[in-house]
């Protein structure tokens, strides 16, 4: 029982203060999950990162979800999303009431307008951070380049990119990476 609360407790913290989605999140599971509580590695982070993003749904619902059922099975996988969900519920009843009133005033429109680039700034942050502990050689820089351009220039629906990059790394990965690993 006392993981279960510690797996709820440390998922609401998360949740609590993270702003803009599932990458902006990263840093806090790297603080909460990885430093302080010692669950899993940042290369397993990263995996469940790379499988919540081929998942429905919301990433950071996924990645609690693995790692609450690394650390207790099925309990751990209904306690921990529940965990980051939390804090977010209750913000989103509350701000719900209050925000229809003040979305009229454009000194709020313009708190928006800054909230949504500070975001950004964060998810990039998140992104770069997760380049760095990913990438680990020139193919695999091409991989996601090549993956970048194929989504964000042509518009290629993700789902197949990443299936692409699997085939890829499956077909390709042990070729190259070959006497290239750190």
């Amino acid at each position: 029982m006392k993981l279960l609360w510690q797996l709820y407790i440390s998922f609401f913290k998360v949740g609590l203060f993270t702003f803009g989605g599932g990458l902006s999140m990263f840093p806090m599971l790297e603080r909460e999950v990885i430093a302080r509580r010692k669950w899993c590695t940042k290369e397993e982070i990263l995996d469940y990162y790379a499988v919540g993003q081929c998942t429905p749904g919301i990433i950071a619902v996924d990645v609690s979800t693995f790692i609450g059922y690394r650390m207790k099975k099925t309990l751990g996988a209904v306690t921990a999303p529940l965990g980051v969900i939390t804090p977010g519920l209750i913000v989103m009843v509350l701000l719900s009431t209050v925000l229809r009133f003040l979305t009229a005033y454009p000194a709020m429109q313009s708190a928006f307008v800054g909230i949504r680039v500070a975001v950004c700034a964060m998810i990039t942050a998140s992104v770069v951070r997760i380049l760095r502990e990913s990438v680990k050689n020139l193919w695999q820089l091409g991989l996601a380049v090549i993956s970048f351009l194929v989504v964000a220039v042509f518009g290629a629906n993700p789902v197949w990119v990443v299936v692409g990059a699997c085939l890829a790394g499956l077909t390709l990965g042990k070729r190259f990476s070959k006497g290239n690993e750190e």
